[in-house]
């Protein structure tokens, strides 16, 4: 099984690093609180303990979800099972490789793209050094995916454009 792990852009990066700066800061303060002042000073205890404890459950399952962002966020080529997997975290999907049309690189905004049969699509987000081993490795599952690259080409405005500058 090949894999090709997700890339992020840097300010998803960056968000995702302060989402778990946040999560351990909520869980510390809150442990603080449950420290410092304890529930005995409330009239009804069941309030305290409500409220700290969802405070705990929060701040874990936000840094739970944003490590696995991190750390689980990748596509999966299984030649011999011939299934492609996604994974985005802790959602997970997936495919048959023989239900994928065709592959599309599209060069004029560098994304590429797998068409499966029911007319739906994924783009998938993984170094562009990556882009000829993805390639080749859904191909060697079914040769029979048809791939193609769509080029950067000049418009007949900009031809125009290039005519009357001359």
């Amino acid at each position: 099984m090949k894999i090709f792990k997700y890339k992020f852009t840097r300010l998803i990066t960056a968000l995702i690093f302060t989402g778990l700066a946040l999560a351990v800061a909520a869980f510390a303060l809150n442990l603080y609180f449950v420290l410092a002042n304890g529930i005995d000073s409330a009239a009804n205890r069941f309030y305290p303990i409500l409220q700290y404890s969802l405070m705990f459950f929060v701040s874990v399952g936000v840094f739970v979800i944003l490590l696995s962002l991190l750390l689980s966020s990748y596509y999966a080529v299984d030649v011999e099972k011939k299934v492609f997997k996604t994974s985005f975290g802790i959602i997970k999907s997936k495919y048959d490789i023989s239900k994928i049309e065709s592959i599309l690189h599209d060069r004029t905004t560098e994304k590429l793209h797998v068409y499966f049969e029911n007319q739906s699509f994924i783009t998938i987000v993984v170094k562009k050094q990556w882009y000829n081993d993805f390639v080749e490795a859904l191909l060697a599952a079914n040769p029979k995916i048809e791939f193609s690259v769509r080029s950067k080409e000049n418009t007949p405005d900009d031809e125009n454009k290039k005519d009357g500058d001359k």
